[in-house]
């Protein structure tokens, strides 16, 4: 167990610095200047404010610097909200994104299972049928298309929620509803075909011959390796709901990460956009080793390899 942890911990340090690598260059050679927002900016500010930040300096030394700044737990200041550092924002932001990215992965794993495991009990019946068009109806419906149908349908009519906002604790249900769709139907086909898979087993077999019923079969011997894939899936997904939720935090005016993904690409603000890349790649990892740890503990065969 340990040596897998080290494992995975290894890989998301590489993954991770890669990943911050790229996006150091890449956000660079963007054409434009943070800086020409700035009202009535003359090249003496404009050479004043690069040099404040860091920026007048060749780019290997920039990239130095800035290794140099996160092994101090510094993120930077942000270029775009002067004064602000990008740690703040983060510090700010995730919590919100963390409520809205637990409870849509909850409802996405309350409808998306259960569908799934329908599916696989009535193979090619229209039970089957039905499970799998709504799951395609959730894979191909995207956020921006059902978030304002929900507000038009549901949240116009009740005064029980917020067209948009957050300041009431309601107001996290429509766009939490909104981002279970995608989760949930991605579950009920994995959980479909894993469950398929493993009623085709012989052990499943002898145990039917044998006149167990069918809801014991379920529970004892078919649920948890049938229930793998989609554990495999929900550590990304988890780590994606929370920090790639931007359209539906944009619709429902969430002040979660989103905003800064957004802000950060379009005001050209490197910081922002490195800081929100290296948690995100930090965030993944943990939730992919979360998902190997949790498989090991389903899967015997696992633990003893």
């Amino acid at each position: 167990m340990l040596r897998i942890i080290l494992s995975r911990l290894f890989q998301t340090v590489i993954v991770v610095f890669l990943l911050v690598t790229f996006t150091f260059f890449a956000v660079r050679a963007i054409p434009g200047n943070p800086f020409a927002a700035e009202k009535a900016t003359s090249p003496e500010e404009q050479a004043a404010l690069e040099a404040y930040y860091g920026l007048d300096k060749p780019l290997p030394i920039q990239y130095l610097n800035y290794w140099k700044n996160i092994s101090k737990g510094d993120f930077g200041d942000s270029l775009a909200m002067k004064g602000r550092k990008v740690s703040t924002l983060i510090s700010e932001a995730f919590p919100v994104s963390l409520k809205l990215g637990l409870l849509s992965l909850l409802l996405g794993m309350i409808i998306g299972m259960p569908l799934g495991i329908i599916a696989a009990l009535f193979h090619n019946r229209w039970q089957d049928y039905s499970a799998m068009v709504i799951a395609m109806a959730g894979i191909c419906i995207v956020a921006f298309v059902l978030g304002p149908i929900f507000q038009l349908s549901i949240a116009k009519p009740l005064s029980l929620l917020n067209v948009a906002g957050w300041q009431r604790s309601s107001d996290i249900l429509l766009p939490s509803i909104t981002l279970c769709f995608g989760v949930a139907a991605y579950l009920a086909r994995l959980t479909r075909g894993g469950m398929l898979d493993v009623l085709s087993q012989d052990y499943i077999r002898t145990a039917r011959a044998k006149g167990v019923p069918t809801l014991q079969i379920i529970s004892r011997h078919a649920l948890r390796p049938a229930l793998m894939p989609a554990v495999t899936f929900l550590g990304p997904a988890f780590a994606a709901i929370i920090t790639g939720s931007f359209v539906v935090e944009t619709i429902f005016l969430v002040p979660g990460m989103g905003q800064h993904f957004v802000l950060g690409i379009t005001s050209k603000d490197y910081n922002l956009v490195l800081g929100l890349v290296l948690f995100y790649g930090i965030l993944m990892g943990i939730a992919n080793l979360l998902s190997d740890i949790a498989l090991i503990f389903m899967d015997p065969k696992l633990r003893n390899s």
